[in-house]
């Protein structure tokens, strides 16, 4: 079992900046690949960022080059700073732990563990 918990949501003005933390429990952190998924009321949940186990880090389109992952394996935590933030991430942001793989994971529907989520709100 594992458990994650996010935080570091809230309300920013576009251009701003936020950086989400997701503490993860239950299982040896450095083990896994995981990654960040938003969802947007009435809409599916995206990918956003993923970093596999040999630390490899990936970005979907929307987010390259203002978003960046990283991990600390001592803290058994994972972040995402958040710059230059639109109206449109405006979204419940998710961590998730997918199956023990040498690859990422890009598919939430593959994803075994996920956390409650934390709230991100971008004025413009």
């Amino acid at each position: 079992q594992v458990y994650l918990e996010e935080s570091g949501g809230g309300l920013v003005q576009a251009g701003g900046s936020l950086r989400l933390s997701c503490v993860a429990s239950g299982r040896t952190f450095t083990n896994y690949p995981m990654g960040w998924f938003r969802q947007a009321p009435g809409k599916e949940r995206e990918f956003i960022t993923a970093i596999s186990r040999s630390g490899e880090t990936y970005y979907s389109d929307s987010v390259k080059g203002r978003f960046t992952l990283s991990r600390d394996n001592a803290k058994s935590t994972l972040y995402l700073q958040m710059d230059n933030l639109k109206p449109e991430d405006t979204a419940v942001y998710y961590c998730g732990v997918p199956p023990f793989s040498d690859r990422y994971y890009a598919n939430p529907y593959e994803y075994d563990y996920w956390g409650q989520g934390t709230k991100v709100t971008v004025s413009s």
